[in-house]
């Protein structure tokens, strides 16, 4: 990177970039930089090219470390990876303090130029035509039949006018013109936050080769023309032609049907939708990252339609408050007969500070909630946690480890172990869950390759898989489904033989044509973090703690009893599940339920809130109100948190904003501050809460366990 050192104080070093740079590259420098813990701040000028870096640093040697750290960086860095960084869309660019500083000035320039350039007439026509946008606003809202801001900017624009001071209706619009800049700037700073948070969250897919190998690769890696496979109850992480295969495709997130529809050769599918059914290679047709940021802004952009209760009550008090204005204007005009003093109760109204705090509270901890590990899809589901006084656990892939292991194999009917093993790994590398990884991860190791000699397989939630080989029924799932349902015949020595080597353990059976031929025994270890996280669940208000599993009952006893748990339900099919939700739900409880698996998609989307795992199937990430972007369950602590924290703040920035602008209306009325000083303390003060509103709820660093291995 070609640069000089312009200038260099303690602390401060100003770096001669040799000329104007575009907008986007200082931003780029800005991010870069700030992303350096020796940083405390970075200014790019673009137009005098100019980047000024200010450290991170309390000692003289702190300071010398911090420049070496810069000036590193600064050799270091190169022209394409400024360019890498840029986002593909603008509204991922979040505005700089500078843009908002050129536009006020702006503003205030030109307004200095009109008064001492213009003679009054002409100001005066120029006031007049600068108005008409103000009073067509307040003429729409007056056709629709609304009382509303827009119709509160119009009267005092127009009394100003009808007083014979056109200066004072002049100084009124670029008011509302810098508060709109205001208004605009922090809201964008706000979602462009959430969405630059949302966008550094990694993600992968399943990469197809020609030679029929397949390997996980982060979307970044992908380009257009690769291949990709996407298998039920996973996400389609990009946009792309279907060129083999056909599937039952849910495309809720992008269109709000609920009904999945069907994809084949040749049609297309979009990033964010998952598959309910069937399996298709997906040749890749654009950009990935776009593909992400796109599925990123549709889901920022839906959430608006998902306000909380608290900030669906505020804008409706904003809104009802507005004929209340109305109402005192013409209260104190009959009384006082003083346009002045009516001016007054009509520039300051309780709208914009309502609104724009309550949103911006709201976009940072969406922002945050992205930042400390899971992300919110509308923050009525904020007030929803906040609200919740049961928790609802899944057993495998939530309380425990998202990676289990086959402790062993035993083999049946004359089959070998290797022989059961490598049938159970071709029929279970078709599906997500964890269960099926460990066995599939465990042919791997031991080097036991397979041919795909079975028919197509069947999926059927929460039991296990159907397929045939050579003409043979082949069942491969749980005790209850292979025993129970398809009255594969066990003797009552073997299955004792089977509990008590199971111990706690999850055991897959395996039959072919009716006959057992293996049993698969899976150690599902315990979260590391688990006991504590549900100890604190608990301080957090949390009074019921439950834990439903479709595993066998001494699994999950074994489970409950290291992690603290007293209320479980073991044996249970999805069905299950959902009717004990509607259960506790119909008496009256506010029930969050946190799961991962396919099975738990219809308990998960009649809970009061739903969560799902970061391990889990996209079915489960659907159909879930939050989705976690890790496994680490101290995020549902930090979550609960947070809610609650963001319930406090919201009715304190309402509380606020309403008593400083009846403090100022009543100032306007008596006389005691000018219509124009009533509307800048007015913007001032909701700028100023609005601030307020974008400071963090949590601490910035979190302790974060290894959640990998299990508990000792």
């Amino acid at each position: 990177m070609r640069y000089l050192i312009a200038h260099e104080t303690p602390g401060r070093i100003r770096f001669d970039l040799r000329g104007k740079i575009p907008e986007t590259d200082a931003v780029a420098f800005e991010e870069l930089f700030s992303q350096l813990d020796s940083v405390k701040r970075a200014d790019a000028y673009p137009k005098a090219g100019y980047l000024a870096i200010t450290y991170r640093a309390a000692t003289k040697r702190e300071l010398r470390d911090a420049r070496r750290r810069v000036i590193e960086k600064m050799d270091a860095l190169s022209y394409s990876e400024i360019k890498q960084w840029e986002p593909a869309d603008s509204i991922a660019l979040a505005p700089r303090p500078r843009h908002l500083i050129s536009s006020v000035a702006t503003m205030l320039v030109l307004q200095l130029l009109r008064r001492v350039l213009l003679p009054r007439p002409l100001r005066l026509v120029w006031t007049i035509i600068s108005s008409i946008p103000f009073w067509t606003l307040g003429l729409k809202s007056l056709l629709n039949k609304r009382l509303d801001v827009p119709v509160l900017d119009a009267a005092a624009i127009t009394l100003g006018l009808l007083q014979g001071k056109p200066d004072t209706s002049s100084n009124i619009m670029l008011l509302l013109n810098a508060d709109d800049a205001l208004e605009n700037y922090t809201h964008r700073r706000s979602e462009s936050g959430l969405i630059r948070s949302l966008l550094t969250i990694p993600s992968k897919a399943r990469r197809a080769f020609e030679s029929g190998d397949e390997r996980d690769v982060e979307i970044a890696d992908l380009h257009i023309g690769d291949v990709i496979v996407v298998r039920l109850g996973e996400q389609v992480p990009v946009d792309g032609t279907v060129i083999r295969g056909a599937a039952a495709v849910n495309q809720s997130s992008l269109t709000g049907e609920p009904l999945a529809v069907t994809r084949e050769v040749g049609d297309t599918v979009y990033a964010g939708t998952a598959l309910e059914e069937g399996e298709i290679f997906v040749r890749v047709e654009d950009d990935p990252h776009a593909s992400k940021l796109r599925n990123i802004i549709t889901m920022v952009e839906q959430s608006e339609s998902l306000k909380s209760s608290d900030q669906r009550h505020v804008e409706q008090m904003a809104d009802a408050l507005v004929p209340w204005n109305f109402l005192l204007a013409g209260t104190v005009a009959l009384v006082t007969r003083n346009l002045s003093k009516v001016s007054g109760a009509l520039m300051v109204d309780y709208s914009c500070a309502l609104r724009l705090t309550g949103s911006i509270a709201v976009m940072t901890a969406q922002r945050e909630s992205a930042q400390h590990g899971f992300v919110v899809k509308g923050s009525r589901y904020f007030d929803h946690m906040a609200e919740a006084d049961t928790i609802v656990f899944d057993k495998t892939g939530t309380l425990t480890t998202s990676a289990p292991e086959v402790e062993s194999v035993v083999a049946y009917g004359g089959w070998s172990r290797d022989e059961a093993l490598r049938l159970a790994a071709c029929l279970e590398e078709h599906f997500p869950h964890p269960l099926a990884r460990a066995v599939v991860n465990k042919a791997f190791e031991e080097g036991l390759e397979h041919r795909e000699e079975h028919a197509g397989v069947e999926y059927i939630v929460a039991h296990g898989i159907v397929s045939s080989l050579r003409g043979k029924r082949v069942v491969l799932g749980s005790e209850r489904f292979v025993i129970e349902q398809e009255q594969v015949v066990v003797t009552a020595d073997e299955l004792d033989e089977i509990h008590a080597h199971a111990a706690g353990m999850s055991p897959l059976f395996l039959s072919v044509d009716r006959r057992l031929r293996g049993v698969i025994y899976i150690k599902d270890p315990l979260k590391r973090t688990a006991r504590r996280v549900i100890e604190e669940l608990h301080e957090e208000g949390f009074e019921h703690v439950i834990m439903l599993t479709g595993d066998n009952r001494k699994s999950a006893e074994r489970i409950a009893r290291e992690c603290g748990i007293t209320e479980y339900r073991a044996d249970l099919l999805p069905e299950d599940k959902y009717a004990i939700i509607q259960e506790l739900q119909n008496a009256g409880r506010k029930v969050c339920m946190v799961g991962d698996g396919v099975n738990d998609s219809p308990a998960l989307s009649v809970s009061h809130v739903s969560i799902a795992m970061k391990a889990g199937s996209s079915i489960a990430r659907e159909a879930a109100d939050i989705a976690l972007l890790s496994d680490d369950l101290e995020s549902l602590v930090e979550l609960r948190r947070l809610s609650r924290m963001l319930d406090r703040r919201m009715r304190h920035g309402y509380n606020t904003a309403i008593a400083v602008n009846t403090l100022l209306i009543a100032l306007g009325i008596i006389g005691a501050i000018k219509p124009t000083l009533g509307s800048l303390l007015h913007n001032g003060t909701t700028i100023a809460l609005s601030a307020l509103n974008t400071r963090r709820y949590l601490p910035k660093e979190t302790k974060r366990v290894d959640i990998d291995h299990p508990i000792a």
